[in-house]
């Protein structure tokens, strides 16, 4: 008996191969811009390896070579392809070819770190679903000492927010500063934990997410890593 050919959606590969989301992918469609076979794509469709997708009379290849870059971002930047307000987005500081790559997570403005961006969408899902638990590790400074109570509280309890009780490791490594580890993601996770006990975050910076590590890789700086 034949094997049937594996079918993928549509949105989901313009997405990976025209570094765009999944929403942005869908419009195109809904926009009468992407031909499948010679034929108006529609909102839902699926294709196979056999499929000739085209956008803007230009052939959309299915094979893609997948790239994976480690970057350490600046404080400042966003990770947003926009800039926001005056804040400008880390794409600057990477050449053009690269600009279609899709950061793997994000951090906030104020923080800085290693940033794993790529156009392979299945590493991406595997990185940040929190089924994964892929740990993170941070610098984390604070406006004051934690109190060894607070600290114990985070660590084997968690602290409630908004989104649920938020829980990581915390280890002290000199006055004010602390290395925070993690295997959450939530947005602006460790600051909110830290605000909820009374303390400001004045640096957060990440060194490693999952096995990659930033090592020595200067601020503002890019290096394209193995899986």
């Amino acid at each position: 008996m034949l094997s049937q050919p594996q079918l993928i959606r549509l949105n989901k590969f313009l997405a990976e191969r025209l570094g765009v989301s999944r929403r942005e992918a869908d419009l195109l469609i809904a926009s009468g811009k992407i031909f499948v076979n010679q034929k108006q794509a529609k909102i839902g469709a699926r294709i196979d390896k056999d499929s000739k997708v085209c956008y803007n009379n230009k052939i959309v290849p299915f094979e893609a070579e997948y790239l994976y870059i480690a970057f350490n971002k600046p404080v400042g930047y966003v990770c947003s392809r926009r800039a926001q307000g005056n804040a400008p987005t880390l794409y600057d500081l990477l050449p053009g070819k690269y600009r279609k790559l899709k950061t793997v997570g994000r951090l906030d403005k104020d923080s800085s770190g290693l940033i794993l961006l790529t156009n392979d969408g299945d590493f991406a899902f595997q990185m940040t679903h929190p089924k994964f638990r892929k740990t993170k590790v941070y610098e984390v400074e604070l406006d004051k000492p934690l109190e060894p109570l607070h600290q114990q509280m985070i660590s084997d309890y968690g602290v409630m927010l908004d989104d649920g009780p938020s829980r990581f490791k915390i280890i002290k490594t000199e006055e004010c500063h602390y290395q925070v580890i993690l295997a959450e993601g939530r947005n602006r996770q460790i600051r909110r934990t830290f605000a909820a006990l009374g303390y400001k975050v004045t640096k957060l910076h990440r060194t490693q997410f999952g096995k990659y590590e930033l090592n020595n890789l200067a601020s503002g700086k890019y290096v394209i890593i193995n899986i």
